[in-house]
């Protein structure tokens, strides 16, 4: 008994983690704790502080004004109401139009590329190739593109479209040009969700006598709803903090119809000084972006 006792002892001090050891896994933590403590954390409580105060970066008196940013956002004779709620409307009807392309289309994408064909390797490059550009190289070369008078697309089509002055083009500019250049992204993620479902399934799926349809429904679909979370949820997020395609694509026109709430954020902030009522703007759109969040969650758990 004694010698068991003594051996499980020896055992247990050998298997023991070293105190010095505990401290291994923080220590490879605390770089991105860093970074996330200072440019994430720091300038969020920073941004709530600065919306409870008439914040103008000009002056030296920043009077602290509680919650009035917030709640002239919701008063129909505020200067701001109108502004900004249009602004979430114009982002709400991108993400409505945008997102549903962005999810369905790259997915028939990766269905695609990932059957055995010759030169599917070059035909995945070239569908990614468009999101390796940025914003601003995207957003001129469609507004030249779609220039009504030099326009390359209104020559083709031969037609006369004011594409981004008036609507519904001026929409139908900012999502057609959004999915051309972002659906590489998405359909690169599906592509490897679809290779990570085992080849078995889809076996016992031939001996069962199930058809492409039923494949599709009862094996794909299952094994992709991780993926398919991820890829909704960060397109319904991209889609609702659009601002560059806006910008430089429509400027926000015709009038301010195509001005997203990003778009009348940074205007308020940066041009019109107004960095208090910007803030409580951005937190009203965050809070607005997480119950979507969580209704997407929802969602997807119930199917599970």
């Amino acid at each position: 008994m004694v010698t068991l006792t003594a051996k499980a002892a020896a055992t247990t001090r050998a298997t023991a983690v070293p105190r010095s050891g505990r401290a291994t896994p923080y220590l490879f933590l605390a770089p991105y704790l860093v970074l996330f403590c200072v440019f994430v954390l720091a300038p969020a409580i920073f941004g709530l502080w600065m919306s409870l105060h008439d914040w103008d970066y000009l002056l030296e008196g920043r009077p602290f004004v509680g919650l009035d940013n917030y709640t002239a956002l919701f008063d129909r004779e505020s200067a701001v109401y109108a502004d900004f709620w249009m602004s979430m409307r114009a982002t709400g009807i991108f993400t409505l139009f945008s997102v549903p392309f962005l999810v369905v289309l790259p997915l028939g994408m990766a269905l695609l590329l990932n059957r055995p064909f010759r030169g599917r390797t070059f035909f995945r490059g070239l569908f990614f190739a468009p999101y390796v550009l940025g914003v601003a190289v995207v957003s001129l070369m469609w507004r030249l593109l779609l220039d009504p008078n030099l326009g390359l697309i209104d020559s083709l089509l031969g037609t006369d479209i004011a594409w981004t002055t008036a609507v519904p083009w001026a929409w139908v500019a900012l999502v057609g040009v959004t999915v051309w250049w972002t659906i590489g992204f998405n359909g690169v993620i599906y592509l490897a969700g679809l290779q990570d479902i085992p080849r078995e399934l889809y076996d016992a799926a031939k001996v069962d006598g199930a058809g492409k349809w039923d494949e599709f429904r009862y094996v794909t679909l299952p094994g992709l709803r991780p993926v398919a979370l991820f890829v909704v949820t960060t397109t319904i997020l991209a889609s609702a903090n659009m601002f560059g395609q806006s910008y430089l694509l429509t400027q926000g026109a015709p009038g301010d119809e195509t001005r997203t709430a990003i778009f009348y954020i940074l205007d308020q902030g940066l041009a019109q000084y107004k960095m208090g009522s910007a803030a409580a703007m951005s937190y009203v759109l965050t809070l607005v972006l997480i119950l979507v969040s969580v209704v997407n969650f929802r969602l997807f758990r119930g199917r599970s």
